[in-house]
């Protein structure tokens, strides 16, 4: 099999499921109990927390527990919203932002809120200056991805950050990471980040599992209540295992990131090289800017959702567009709004890879990409 839709799940690593096992079967005592028992859970659930806080380079009192990226954004952007409505409730953010974003400020314009969605240029990145202009006396919250999901694009976060500070200090920046956390470096206190969103899946982690980073001194409004746990902010029994596996998970998958990227910058090399040499092939991922993991394209003329299930009688697994969608069928609104001509985007396709993808695995694909653009281009006579 050669998977290349990591930035829908990534597969665990084998070392994260045997210390989910461990500790389910092992530690499963509530972290809240008394008793010895209770006591070991309650151990390794601060371990976890302090490892990921070294990883991230944070305190850890500024990490919190989640299911995953939605219920982090969720969290991140209504508890923010609500606590600090006071400043303001006007909040920022761009036209390319994952659902669980888009769908949560939906939700807050319901409650009062007026959002601004920046537009993106060609290359899908936000300008900081739009983002500087836009805002405003009762601007409460920026809320801007860091990497995006469909075309890789990196957007200047730091810059965003600093702007923010130099502006209008009370502003809260929050920052989806899913995508970008393990695959290129980001320093949360100098990028002046105050919420930071992170997935475990993403990172060969198990599904379920997730890290919301809240700067130390914010208060926000909880989403769950009931027993008090995650100092409050997240009621009900923690998943001892899960923020042990999830902190293993993302020790190694930095790893890999400081000793495997020019791998992965080679595979996406040979990709674009390869693509650009099909006939009506479009490359929507920018050169630069843009992460190596992934790379986006169109075949003009190709119905997407053949194609892929075209690929998979040879094992190869990508994809359309963002998992959350893909089922929807509707037209990539990260392409849109960078100009891609609709019956385009219709036809755009998605590589993502992980650091251990190899290039004969990446020789075979573009073999069985060509193969099957001519056999559907035949059948399209």
């Amino acid at each position: 099999m050669i998977y290349l839709d990591n930035s829908a799940t990534t597969k665990p690593f084998p070392d994260v499921v045997k210390s989910y096992s461990t500790v389910a079967t092992e530690f499963f005592g509530n972290p809240s109990s008394l008793h010895s028992i209770g006591g070991q859970a309650e151990k390794l659930l601060t371990q976890a927390r302090t490892q990921i806080a070294d990883l991230l380079g944070v305190k850890n009192n500024e990490i919190y527990f989640t299911s995953g990226g939605t219920e982090g954004n969720n969290f991140a952007l209504k508890g923010a919203a609500k606590a600090y409505q006071g400043r303001g409730k006007h909040i920022i953010t761009t036209e390319v932002e994952h659902d669980s974003i888009h769908k949560v400020m939906e939700q807050l314009q319901e409650d009062g809120f007026t959002i601004t969605y920046l537009p993106v240029d060609k290359n899908g990145l936000v300008s900081v200056e739009a983002i500087t202009s836009s805002i405003r006396k009762d601007t409460s919250i920026v809320s801007i991805m860091h990497v995006n999901n469909e075309i890789g694009s990196i957007q200047p976060i730091a810059e965003i950050g600093s702007m923010i500070k130099r502006q209008k200090p009370s502003v809260l920046f929050h920052v989806d990471g899913v995508q970008g956390i393990g695959k290129l470096p980001i320093e949360l206190k100098k990028a002046n980040i105050d919420l930071y969103t992170i997935s475990a899946h993403k990172f060969h982690g198990l599904k379920g599992n997730g890290v919301l980073y809240i700067r130390e001194g914010l208060m926000l409004s909880p989403l769950l209540a009931g027993g008090g746990q995650e100092r409050n902010y997240r009621s009900g029994t923690e998943n001892v295992a899960g923020a042990v596996s999830t902190a293993k998970a993302l020790r190694m998958q930095l790893d890999n990131q400081l000793y495997k990227k020019d791998k992965l910058v080679e595979l996406n090399r040979y990709l674009r090289e390869s693509l650009a040499q099909m006939e009506d092939t479009v490359i929507h991922s920018p050169l630069e800017k843009s992460i190596p993991h992934i790379i986006n394209f169109s075949i003009l003329g190709v119905k997407a959702e053949v194609f892929v299930h075209a690929l998979e009688k040879y094992n190869i697994y990508l994809s359309t567009t963002s998992a959350c969608s893909s089922k929807s069928n509707t037209v990539s609104k990260t392409l849109t709004s960078m100009g891609v001509a609709k019956d385009v985007a219709e036809s755009s396709f998605r590589i993502s890879l992980h650091y251990d993808n190899t290039l004969e695995e990446i020789k075979i694909t573009i073999d069985k990409i060509a193969d099957t653009i001519k056999w559907l281009r035949g059948v399209m006579k």
